[in-house]
């Protein structure tokens, strides 16, 4: 895939589009003025002290803006140093004022202001420079004919030549007069290094330098380092942090030239280079190239985590700055959206890897946190699900403050926040009444509270009781109605009820049971077997969901919001999670793992296997995965060994050969006898072939879909 960094070749090669420099004559520092003003150079640096800011009596010259340039200064033609030219804008400050005691003296006060306005205006400029682990100041005299002198008009600049500096160094440079009249002038630069400039052949710590190109290698990144045989340097990876020191990374000291692959996974925005000689004082030269690599932005985000500190803390985790917002949202017992609660925590730009606190008085299962970046969902956690366990039904009241005392509740809900005793027909407008007496009687759990408003947590279970209670009574009114009848047509029925007495026995856990299936849409070929293989279990029965059949909603919500949801839902109903590896779910599995050997592929918009892996991988490695996920990989397409460890710590089956054992897992302890499952895998195993055979044959085989390779082909 194309990369703006290599087609620009961010590299340091021997031909660099660089800048060409001045040469200044002479050893000694110098200054000139431009046209009018005469100016004088003191000998010898000066102390560095500002002072307190004076009134000024009258006009006075003051720096109004600085300007720097490079240039070299040579003791010879091949031996120069890096310079600093500092240019002093000087403008004319305040005016005479006219004397208060003019009448007493009159004529005299007039000759005397006469004879200020007449005269020139001289001044004393220091210049201070600091470049570790130089620090200079140098004094400037500076006179300006009376002429030329216009209440706040400029009058022209002085040149001061020049304060060396080392290449790469950062310079910070102030100004100010003797006596100071206004804040000083400030001025912080970067200078360049050898890579910018063209001084390879005029600045001999230069000519050491190693070279370094960046270049494509197919997905990875090669670092070539162009220097001459047996020169020793050090090279050194680190992570560019926004807030604090560099991060290190990898560090090695090399011989003679060498080339390094990176793989494409570890790049991140803020991955820098930095590469020396290993010699005494010698110049280091570094870039990051990978600023603007898609690539690496999109694994910044994959190594983004959120992590809940107790009490009521949390941090963002990440290599580099992340372009983030953070808000709180509360997330309904149904599934839907997580809706954004923005008084608690306003929508600002995120520090990583800093500890934030939650400005709520408790915590809630039901609260949690979005990531946002450029109005796009990243990151999304109930931070609170492990410590208070499940989602709650409980209704959100939102308290609004206004002036004069003013208050207005309403419940937060999926069609927005519906005010409290309106007419809507909502589950909050109904139940409106009740829930106002809730919060008077202090039966509601107070989350936040400040100026603006509070929030409130009520629970709701008491409400779907006495909901239920009438059809609770309905159903057992119809079912004493169908046992009389049972008993008087029971010679009728004896027929039916022993057709039926083994799937009503053993089949009951089953028709309960459900099946939520991930997979990696590698192919259409695999999405065909998934689809076949979903189609088939849902004959057995069992409820089965895949993100195959949830295209809309997956849309709708988004892969990660829409796993969530679905998992929650099997796992509280007691039924299984389905993992099925194929080669691209496996390459998933470790780039997620940081293994290196594997080369991750990419996946679309709607692989919900992708979006999961942060949630499922967490269950595995925290010992919660048995009981709640089976694993499964279908023949010929994935060697057993293939399944990483981590995963093979719950049952782990090979399809279609071992479907009696994966469906008597499924269905659970309730599963037909053994003749029986294995009736149906062979039933199963017919279906599941032709679709099975299909990933084999190759592309452009009329009735196919892409053609997939056996793993063992595929990847080496």
């Amino acid at each position: 895939m194309p990369v703006s960094w290599f087609l620009l070749s961010l590299a340091l090669g021997r031909n660099p589009v660089v800048l060409s420099l001045e040469r200044v004559v002479g050893l000694q520092d110098a200054a000139r003025c431009s046209p009018g003003l005469s100016c004088h150079l003191w000998d010898g640096d000066v102390l560095c002290l500002p002072g307190s800011i004076v009134s000024a009596p009258g006009p006075v010259l003051v720096p109004t803006r600085l300007q720097t340039e490079l240039v070299l200064r040579c003791h010879e033609e091949t031996d120069c140093d890096l310079c600093v030219r500092v240019v002093i804008h000087l403008a004319v400050h305040g005016s005479w004022e006219e004397p208060e005691d003019e009448e007493k003296f009159g004529g005299a006060a007039d000759a005397e202001l006469e004879e200020h306005r007449n005269a020139s205006l001289q001044a004393h400029v220091v210049l201070s420079f600091q470049a570790y682990p130089t620090a200079r100041c140098v004094l400037l005299e500076v006179q300006v004919p009376a002429a030329l002198v216009q209440p706040g008009q400029p009058v022209g600049s002085v040149v001061f030549d020049c304060f060396e500096a080392a290449l790469g160094a950062e310079v910070r440079i102030w100004s100010y007069t003797q006596p100071r009249y206004q804040k000083e002038l400030n001025l912080t630069q970067q200078l360049p290094d050898c890579r910018g400039l063209e001084v390879q052949d005029s600045i001999q710590s230069c000519w050491a330098l190693p070279w370094l190109n960046v270049s494509a290698d197919g997905e990875d990144v090669r670092l070539v380092l162009d220097v001459s045989e047996e020169q020793r340097f050090g090279l050194s990876l680190y992570w560019n942090q926004a807030q604090g020191p560099a991060k290190p990374w990898w560090h090695r000291n090399l011989t003679g030239p060498q080339t390094i692959t990176l793989n494409h996974t570890d790049l991140v925005p803020c991955l820098c280079i930095q590469v020396w000689p290993l010699e005494p004082d010698s110049v280091r030269t570094s870039i990051c190239p990978f600023k603007e690599d898609p690539r690496a932005h999109r694994n910044l985000w994959r190594a983004a985590r959120l992590h809940l500190l107790p009490p009521q803390g949390w941090r963002l985790d990440a290599p580099c700055s992340l372009p983030a917002e953070a808000t709180l949202c509360w997330q309904a017992l149904d599934g839907g959206p997580c809706q954004p609660l923005v008084p608690p925590l306003p929508r600002e730009n995120v520090t990583v890897n800093k500890a934030l606190e939650f400005p709520l008085l408790k915590g809630h299962p039901n609260i949690c946190i979005q990531v946002n970046s450029w109005e796009t969902l990243q990151l999304q956690e109930c931070l609170w699900a492990d410590s208070l366990g499940p989602l709650k039904d409980d209704m959100l009241l939102v308290e609004t403050r206004g002036p004069q005392d003013n208050r207005s509740l309403c419940a937060l809900e999926a069609s927005g926040c519906t005010p409290l005793l309106s007419g809507v027909s909502t589950r909050a407008a109904r139940l409106g009444e009740q829930l106002l007496q809730d919060l008077r009687s202090g039966q509601c759990l107070q989350l936040w509270d400040d100026d603006l408003g509070a929030l409130w947590a009520c629970p709701m279970d008491k409400y779907v009781h006495q909901r239920w209670a009438l059809v609770w009574l309905a159903c057992l009114l119809l079912a004493a109605v169908l046992f009389l009848l049972l008993l008087l047509k029971k010679n009728h029925v004896k027929g039916w009820l022993r057709l039926l007495k083994e799937d009503v026995r053993v089949g009951a856990a089953a028709r309960s049971r459900a099946a939520l299936l991930l997979y990696s849409a590698d192919d259409a070929g695999f999405e065909r077997l998934v689809g076949a293989l979903a189609s088939a279990l849902c004959q057995l029965p069992l409820r089965v969901a895949v993100d195959l059949w949830s295209r809309r909603e997956l849309s709708a919500q988004g892969p990660l919001a829409w796993f969530h949801a679905q998992r929650r839902q099997t796992l509280q109903e007691g039924g299984v999670v389905v993992l099925l590896f194929s080669p691209g779910a496996v390459a998933l599995c470790h780039e997620w793992l940081q293994d290196a050997a594997s080369a991750p592929v990419a996946h679309g918009p709607h692989d919900a296997f992708a979006a999961s892996l942060s949630c499922v991988l967490p269950d595995f490695l925290q010992g919660r995965a048995p009981g709640r996920y089976v694993g499964a990989y279908f023949d010929r397409l994935l060697s057993p060994d293939a399944v990483p460890a981590l995963f093979r710590t719950v049952p782990v089956f090979s399809l279609p050969s071992q479907l009696p054992d994966f469906l008597g897992t499924l269905q659970g302890p309730g599963a037909p006898r053994h003749g029986r499952l294995a009736e149906r895998a062979e039933q199963m195993s017919r279906v599941l072939q032709p679709a099975l055979d299909s990933c084999f044959r190759p592309p452009g085989t009329p009735g196919t879909g892409r053609g997939m390779r056996p793993e063992a082909e595929e990847r080496t």
